[in-house]
């Protein structure tokens, strides 16, 4: 089996809350995404996305993205997609860096894989644990009550883990204000529910510290990027009493490994496209694993096709380390994809066709904007 086609596309998705609201005052109503398909020489596809959050989350943007596929497209073309491993060294000898890039064409190989040998990715990538997941909403920051009652809608659509944003600015209510947001988010939990306070790395350590001293005991919760350097995280973990998730700070294997190293944190979100795509996805899961870190599988945004990476990956993980994955697929209204997943005693699980599982809907996704083929 050979790679004989790679095609591209880039289709908007715009956000399904209306205005996305994130530490910082950044905003976002839309998302650029990229989305690969690969055919092989026998007529097999595979698909793959990268969506970053916009070009002011973490050091990604769609246009990079679009730009490091076009280095690595050529130099995949002849391969053997099932050699994810070798596949994944080669894209690191063209292209230094880039997670993003690398990740829709990994997903792709991933997905032939499994179509080839009639297996979901989930069962090349360990097995299922077959323990439905918990699925996390995503709550932008704004008024705490109207927050409060866009976790009561997520919850009465399944969500059991709940993600809430914070990180305002002393001039627009500051740490006062994101304390109100944690107490009224959290007014009405019920047993089985899991929350993360989430500052994707836009507080400080004197922030956080002052929200703390402003929040009541009891609250149970972990916080997910309080701050975003190593210097500040380290400065916190010292004097803060709530678990430290990291997030934008894990991109790379040794990420994993300096958290274990240095106790910097009691779980990571492992994000498939920011990590670079579902083989260094699976090998941070197991570096992970082995230091005794809690583990949420998300992914920066993204369609159905996203979904399903962060789906897959998160099945292999053992119920007392996984906490939670992202259904990205719900943050837009563009609907790229059919995956239907398996929902059951209130959580989900990927389907067992091979590969993904999904079907694409390519009428959606327009004319490819780069096609290498051999």
């Amino acid at each position: 089996m050979k790679i004989e086609r790679i095609e591209l596309f880039q289709v908007d998705l715009p956000y399904s809350g209306g205005i996305y609201h994130l530490s910082g005052g950044r905003t976002y109503e839309s998302f650029d995404a990229s989305i690969v398909k690969i055919t092989t020489d026998d007529g097999t596809t595979g698909w793959g996305e990268s969506t970053p959050f916009g070009a002011t989350y973490v050091a990604a943007h769609a246009l990079g993205a679009r730009a490091g596929i076009a280095e690595l497209a050529p130099a995949l073309l002849g391969r053997d997609p099932r050699q994810v491993d070798r596949n994944y060294d080669l894209m690191d000898a063209t292209l230094v860096g880039h997670n993003h890039a690398k990740a829709p064409l990994d997903i792709a190989c991933w997905d032939i894989f499994g179509k080839s040998v009639g297996l979901p990715v989930y069962e090349l990538l360990g097995g299922s644990t077959g323990v439905p997941m918990s699925m996390m909403s995503s709550i932008h920051a704004g008024d705490p009550e109207e927050m409060r009652a866009r976790v009561a809608d997520h919850r009465a659509r399944g969500y059991r883990g709940h993600s809430i944003k914070v990180g305002t600015a002393d001039s627009e209510g500051g740490p006062a204000l994101d304390a109100e947001r944690i107490t009224a988010c959290l007014a009405d939990r019920e047993p089985g529910e899991f929350y993360f306070v989430d500052a994707n790395g836009g507080m400080t350590p004197e922030t956080v510290l002052r929200m703390q001293a402003l929040l009541k005991p009891g609250l149970d919760f972990v916080f997910e990027a309080p701050v975003s350097t190593r210097r500040e995280t380290m400065s916190l973990r010292q004097r803060f009493q709530y678990p430290i998730i990291l997030d934008e700070l894990i991109q790379q294997d040794e990420d994993v490994i300096w958290t274990i190293a240095q106790d910097a944190a009691d779980g990571i979100n492992l994000k498939v496209s920011k990590s670079g795509g579902l083989t260094p996805g699976r090998r941070q899961r197991d570096i992970a694993r082995g230091g005794g870190l809690t583990v949420s599988v998300q992914d920066t945004v993204g369609s159905a096709i996203a979904f399903a990476g962060v789906a897959h990956l998160g099945a292999t993980i053992p119920e007392k380390l996984l906490r939670c994955v992202l259904n990205t697929a719900d943050m837009v209204t563009l609907e790229t994809a059919k995956f239907d997943v398996i929902h059951r005693d209130g959580g989900i699980l990927p389907p067992e066709a091979p590969g993904l599982g999904i079907e694409v809907n390519e009428d959606v996704l327009g004319e490819p904007v780069a096609v290498w083929s051999n």
